[in-house]
């Protein structure tokens, strides 16, 4: 009980002390191939490698250099505070997404222990089940260099002991930094989209602009070229996921 206490509180913390900041003024990236993550980052002059010592094991992520300097600075403050955050996702590139997305479509990859490709023929069903935690190729917020995932995958880990530390710590502290968690738990206020996802923090100064891009000028039926693309315009794979943020995030 006084676990759910304090992460109630913190998450009022989130809502009202520490809004998130305002959007970049140079919006000169935004375009079509830079939304849908068909660019390399590693040759992108926005794009840093993330130090080792930020990262979960021996493998190169990039991120903006602007979201990387907020996560160091935020990061400085966690250790002071006795909190260790590390990144174990960020940048993933279309092609990135491709390779999960179709790993899992074509059930090379379980998806809740299930081979999707055997369990679900639907298209649509099928698509929507992957859709709980994982994004179409061209529509993640990971292509974008302004997302990483932090510490663990499941929600489980935040929910005691360290990790639930580490979770009421950023709730409080992130916001300050320019971090949103933009997948909240899904109810009145976040009524479709994915799951939620205490992990996923997005940079908002950069993130934002991105998101009003994507609405403005993105349609569904431009979301393609990959197994089971056709189930994007049914499913309004735009207004419900691309979309389907936290408000506080927007």
């Amino acid at each position: 009980v006084n676990s759910i206490v304090l992460q109630n509180n913190t998450q009022q913390k989130q809502n009202t002390s520490c809004p998130p900041k305002k959007e970049t003024t140079d919006t000169s990236f935004l375009n079509i191939q830079y939304l849908y993550g068909k660019f390399d980052p590693a040759t992108h002059p926005d794009f840093s490698i993330i130090p080792e010592n930020m990262t979960d094991r021996d493998q190169t992520y990039y991120l903006r250099k602007d979201a990387l300097e907020a996560f160091i600075k935020m990061q400085e403050h966690a250790q002071k505070d006795g909190i260790e955050l590390l990144i174990i996702s960020a940048t993933r590139p279309f092609n990135h997404q491709k390779r999960i997305w179709e790993a899992k479509w074509f059930g090379q990859r379980k998806v809740s222990g299930m081979n999707l490709s055997k369990s679900i023929p639907d298209p649509i069903q099928r698509a929507k089940k992957i859709l709980e935690y994982s994004s179409m190729p061209g529509t993640s917020r990971h292509h974008w260099g302004t997302d990483i995932d932090i510490n663990a995958l499941e929600n489980s880990y935040f929910t005691s002991g360290k990790g639930l530390k580490e979770y009421n710590w950023l709730t409080e502290n992130a916001p300050q930094y320019g971090y949103c968690q933009v997948y909240t738990k899904k109810g009145e206020q976040r009524p479709s989209g994915y799951n939620m996802e205490k992990w996923h923090w997005s940079y908002l100064p950069v993130a934002a602009a991105l998101t009003n891009f994507a609405k403005e000028h993105t349609k569904n039926n431009q979301i393609s070229g990959f197994a089971g693309d056709q189930t994007a315009e049914e499913i309004d794979i735009l207004g419900n996921y691309i979309l389907g943020i936290a408000p506080e995030c927007k």
